[in-house]
């Protein structure tokens, strides 16, 4: 038994569009979107009903492309607002000693003309991870 499903899932009626029995009485016609090996593809083709054998081909989707980038897009956006704001939270609840400090504040109290060595103290220091 062959079960088709349109692209929003199994309680909806199949188009037309995705399984045609009318276009040829000997013949199934059939399209399908989906991501194969990570490539947006649609299949298009028939099945003979006697034999039920037929002729398939694989085309790039450019809609169903389009559409899975500007998915991952904006997951990605998602994803990196998160991760920002749990840097800035993390950085916070800490304290102040690993806040970013300016590169002005790291010179020594001699000033920059001096040849002495700057201070490198862990409270100077911001490492995020």
């Amino acid at each position: 038994m062959l079960q088709f499903w349109p692209p929003s899932g199994p309680t909806e009626k199949v188009s037309k569009e995705y399984v045609d029995f009318e276009k040829d009485p000997s013949k199934v016609v059939l399209k399908s979107r989906f991501i194969m090996n990570g490539v947006c593809v649609q299949l298009k083709g028939w099945v003979d009903i006697k034999r039920l054998d037929g002729v398939a081909r694989l085309e790039f989707d450019y809609d169903l492309a389009d559409q899975e980038d500007k998915t991952v897009r904006a997951k990605l956006r998602e994803y990196e607002e998160r991760q920002l704001k749990n840097e800035f939270s993390l950085a916070g609840s800490v304290g102040p000693h690993l806040m970013p400090v300016q590169s002005n504040q790291l010179s020594s109290s001699t000033g920059p003309e001096s040849s002495a060595p700057r201070s490198h103290h862990p409270s100077h220091r911001y490492h995020p991870y």
